[in-house]
């Protein structure tokens, strides 16, 4: 469930990097238009917006849940039936956060700007900008992982090669 979250994040993260990066000569925000917003809605549906924040719902209702299980173990089944209740009943509240959302990306893009954006992501580029970039940031994000360990080692053997000629063995 937890890679779901992260994974759902990192989407979010891309989502948000693309549109900010069609975006960068806005400085301020401004209050969007009914139609910016409604076109905001068009590309995050294009990039699958959707399926980024369903689990939101569910993971908040879970770790809920979990808390509460790990205090008493002996509610679980009562627990997993009120979660099973809650996601059902909260779900119609994803679309506070479409809203919140498609209105936050509005608001940095004036309507043609975010017109345009729309019109690249119906593009044939734009299609295959969809369809590669998640492929691509999860290449980038495991490269990075892989990275990360190896520096972390350097790191780790250089303070244990300092701190030895301090007189520590560490």
């Amino acid at each position: 469930m937890m890679t779901k979250v992260l994974a759902s994040v990192a989407r979010a993260v891309v989502l948000t990097g693309t549109l900010v990066a069609f975006g960068a000569g806005v400085q301020a925000q401004q209050k969007p238009t009914p139609a910016a917003i409604a076109t905001a809605k068009e590309i995050m549906a294009l990039k699958g917006a959707a399926v980024i924040f369903e689990a939101l719902i569910p993971g908040v209702i879970e770790q809920g849940k979990n808390m509460f299980e790990t205090q008493n173990p002996a509610l679980s089944n009562d627990l997993r039936e009120v979660a099973a209740k809650l996601r059902t009943e909260l779900a119609p509240r994803l679309k506070e956060v479409t809203e919140e959302v498609a209105a936050a990306y509005a608001s940095h893009f004036t309507e043609k700007e975010i017109k345009e954006i729309l019109t690249f992501y119906q593009s044939p580029v734009g299609k295959k900008m969809i369809s590669e970039e998640p492929k691509a940031l999860e290449q980038s994000m495991t490269f990075a992982q892989n990275w990360a360990n190896k520096f972390s080692e350097e790191v780790i053997a250089k303070i244990r090669a300092e701190m030895k000629k301090k007189g520590h063995n560490i």
